[in-house]
């Protein structure tokens, strides 16, 4: 299955100032897949060393020499290493997170050799054993699910595929078009991004055989926990894992996880999930300017899952589910819809960006407001919702236009894509006028490239 993330890794390969490369992101994204997939295209061979299946193998890096390094990699696993030629992958570093420090010699010592390591508890791992990386000597791509985009080509959807890159403005979308795309989402909404998910719904065309690969996915995630802390630390890890799915376009409360363990306890439990990457914070921003992480407040934030498949799973839902409700959004109060777009936004930076997310709330007596997630192009700041349906309000929107003097928002629904004009009264009797770019579902992976267009950039 084609990762658009190969051809990122294509250019890594070729370019004269590149480094040991990190690949981060949850276990099952994909990673020694993808790296696989680079060493078949672009490389004569490849030496893969798994350091979480062969930890007695961190003993052949002791050396701080990759001179020394390499002969004993040759002699141990057979094969021979020939700088520009051969891949070194180092997998499952996390086990060895000392190892770290030893991409730095490979990088002052032996550039022309080119190394990859991933992990999917490294932050964890090196959090727990007070190591750290080498500073400005390695640089990281971070991997997660497969977008929707990926899926289609996946199913043998290319040329919708292309038909969305092609999309512009002024492009209308037939209908037959249309509903096929939707169905695709709702496909999509169910399967999810996980590879092994969607290669085993494209093997054996069978919801059933998927959703058992799902279950297997999120029941790893849980004997994971084990490698966590104390077992009251990870029971508390279970309840707020078990947690997220039904708070998911909610803020976030520790009270709806349990009442018998502190905020604190509760919070450090989240913190290891998102450090698993299992999880992701979406940080209330105040949003009056550009870098939006630069006024956060840590207390006020939503949660995704990793996954809208795995997120479908733990609530029990199946595509019969979704095809029942009549609209994709109608299942579980829109929170299904706004997991598929928020992992879509969460990962649409560049690869080496570490994956932020923020949205904005305000709570004031009877003015509550929350604008589902922002998104910055330049130094401007856009207000995102999704909304159920074709229809539906646009108070909170609205709200944060006034407050923010903002005259561009986006929004993404069922229905196809428009740009209207609009305006809002503000509460001295102004009016400020706005501009309301809506998008269905589908056109999430060209929603940057939209907005564009849509301001005249």
């Amino acid at each position: 299955m084609h990762r658009f993330a190969l051809e990122y890794l294509k250019e890594w390969k070729t370019r004269t100032s590149r480094k040991p490369l990190v690949m981060r992101g949850a276990r099952q994204v994909g990673k020694s897949y993808l790296v696989r997939m680079l060493a078949d295209r672009a490389f004569d061979n490849l030496l893969e060393v798994n350091l979480e299946a062969e930890p007695d193998a961190a003993s052949l890096f002791a050396s701080k020499d990759p001179a020394a390094i390499v002969p004993l990699l040759e002699a141990r696993y057979g094969t021979s290493v020939t700088p520009g030629r051969t891949l070194l992958f180092l997998d499952e570093i996390q086990a060895a997170p000392e190892l770290l420090a030893c991409l730095r010699y490979f990088h002052e010592r032996m550039p022309q050799l080119h190394v990859i390591a991933a992990g999917s508890l490294l932050d964890f791992a090196l959090r727990e054993r007070k190591s750290s990386a080498p500073v400005g000597r390695i640089e990281y791509l971070h991997l997660g699910p497969m977008s929707f985009e990926e899926y289609l080509l996946a199913v043998g959807h290319g040329k919708l595929r292309d038909f969305l890159c092609e999309l512009s403005l002024g492009t209308v979308v037939p209908d037959a078009i249309h509903a096929e795309l939707m169905r695709l989402v709702a496909q999509y909404l169910v399967i999810g991004g996980m590879p092994a998910s969607i290669e085993a719904f494209v093997r054996s065309g069978s919801h059933r055989e998927s959703e058992a690969t799902r279950q297997s996915i999120v029941s790893t995630y849980r004997d994971d926990f084990a490698k966590y802390g104390t077992r009251a630390e990870r029971e508390r890890m279970e309840r707020v894992f078990m947690a997220i799915p039904r708070m998911v376009g909610d803020k976030f409360m520790y009270s709806r996880v349990s009442r018998d363990d502190r905020s604190r306890e509760l919070g450090a439990a989240l913190h290891r999930l998102c450090l698993a990457r299992i999880a992701h914070r979406v940080r209330h921003s105040a949003a009056n300017g550009a870098p939006l992480g630069a006024e956060t407040d840590d207390r006020t934030f939503k949660v995704l899952c990793m996954d809208v498949g795995l997120l479908c799973r733990s609530c029990g839902l199946s595509v019969l589910d979704i095809e029942a409700a009549g609209s994709v959004m109608a299942v579980n109060r829109g929170a299904v819809c706004e997991q598929f777009i928020g992992q879509h936004l969460l990962h649409a930076g560049e690869w080496y960006d570490e994956p932020e997310l923020y949205c904005w709330m305000r709570e004031e007596k009877q003015s509550n407001a929350e604008v589902d997630y922002l998104m910055t192009l330049g130094e401007r700041v856009i207000p995102i919702e999704v909304k159920a349906g074709k229809t539906g309000t646009l108070k909170s929107l609205h709200v944060f236009l006034r407050e923010k003097r903002r005259d561009f928002g986006l929004r993404f629904n069922a229905d196809t894509h428009s740009l209207l004009g609009a305006e809002t009264r503000t509460p001295g009797g102004g009016t400020i006028r706005f501009r309301l770019l809506s998008l269905a579902l589908y056109a999430v992976c060209q929603a940057r490239r939209l907005c564009r267009e849509a301001l005249g950039e």
